[in-house]
């Protein structure tokens, strides 16, 4: 079975169109999971609504508690379920292409990890200013150097894992609150020698809702990649 996982705040705009996109692929076994943080604009009881039509299962928390800890719950309650066999985690903002996940699964056939990645050949952004970019490039040149991995996006939030890289990560270890959360479980597969590998995506800006980037997932990303470098 393929489990689908993505964190939502204040989606409401999105969150409809994602799950008529991701079902509209007719992918056998498949089952979103949306970890909704009690979303002011009401994300969480629209998914629960689409739940009665398509096969979802929408986890409530009580407030905004960051992204990492939502993938982190998530993937604790699909781990409970003896049948899950791959895990995506995608951005409910409609930044990821749903039309991706066939790709993703042919080469998770292949790999233990398949990362969606911005920067190598066939892959690149959208509507993102000079800053952002400039931003992005920096984060992963800085990252790669750091702990010197050779995974031109580590950085992206469009994954796929089998089933056994999550059982063996230690999920209770990842320390990670924001978007280091994708670097830091990238790293600590490739230390545990886990094939990883990448495609090409395009990222698209989100059209509606505000990004939840900022200067603070900056500084942990800086921070926290040079803790991860020296921890065990």
């Amino acid at each position: 079975m393929i489990f689908i996982v993505t964190p939502t705040y204040n989606e409401a705009a999105n969150i409809e169109t994602l799950v008529k996109k991701i079902f509209g692929l007719n992918i056998n076994g498949l089952k979103l999971v949306v970890v909704d943080d009690n979303s002011p604009d009401q994300t969480g009881q629209i998914a629960e609504r689409l739940a009665k039509d398509y096969p979802i299962q929408v986890i409530h928390r009580a407030q905004k508690s960051g992204l990492g800890t939502a993938y982190i719950e998530a993937f604790r309650k699909i781990l409970e379920s003896e049948n899950a066999d791959y895990v995506i985690q995608m951005d409910a903002d409609l930044s990821h292409d749903p039309a991706v996940i066939p790709q993703m699964l042919n080469a998770i056939e292949s790999c233990d990890i398949v990362l969606g990645s911005r920067y190598i050949k066939g892959g690149g952004t959208q509507n993102w200013d000079w800053f952002r970019k400039l931003i992005s490039r920096f984060g992963n040149v800085y990252a790669r150097a750091v702990l010197g991995l050779p995974y031109r996006d580590l950085t992206g939030g469009f994954k796929c894992f089998r089933r056994e890289v999550l059982k063996n990560l230690d999920l209770t270890s990842l320390s990670s609150v924001g978007y280091n959360f994708q670097i830091e479980t990238t790293y600590r597969a490739h230390k545990k020698g886990y094939k990883i590998c990448e495609i090409p995506i395009i990222f698209t800006e989100r059209k509606t809702g505000k990004s939840k980037f900022n200067l603070g997932i900056m500084l942990e990303s800086f921070v926290k990649v040079l803790l991860l470098r020296f921890s065990r």
